[in-house]
């Protein structure tokens, strides 16, 4: 995905944490899949333990290489913004690798500007689960 607008990111301390969880569990990967408790949550799983469906949208690659994906009917919702994960002491969802360290990741976000809108727009269309091939 280089060359594309950046839609998501990581806080350093995410990304601290995210590098730390790919040490102790290999390469990882997010999900987010909209809806209510968790499940608005970010949620970090290792890479190839999640399964994609065909219809989730890849936004972007974060902390050196890790997929960050989004379920389609929450694009539908965020496709005008751009995300921040950070992560906040707490405890989050038991799914999610993050869980036993006692913090949660969660998003922050701002809507894009009329710049990186009309950039956007002239980009192909982000990838799908049906269109990416391997253990995303």
């Amino acid at each position: 995905m280089a060359g594309r607008a950046g839609r998501v990111e990581l806080t350093a301390a995410a990304e601290e944490l995210v590098g730390r969880l790919a040490e102790r569990h290999g390469p990882v990967m997010f999900h987010q899949s909209g809806g209510c408790c968790d499940g608005s949550a970010p949620m970090c799983y290792p890479r190839g333990e999640f399964r994609v469906g065909g219809s989730d949208v890849l936004l972007g690659e974060v902390a050196g290489g890790t997929p960050f994906w989004m379920s389609a009917d929450q694009y539908a919702y965020w496709r005008h913004t751009h995300l921040t994960v950070d992560v906040v002491p707490g405890r989050g969802s038991g799914f999610s690798l993050e869980a036993p360290e006692g913090v949660r990741f969660l998003l922050r976000s701002r809507l894009l500007t009329d710049a990186e809108l009309a950039r956007i727009e002239a980009e192909p269309p982000l990838p799908t689960g049906d269109e990416v091939p391997g253990d995303t």
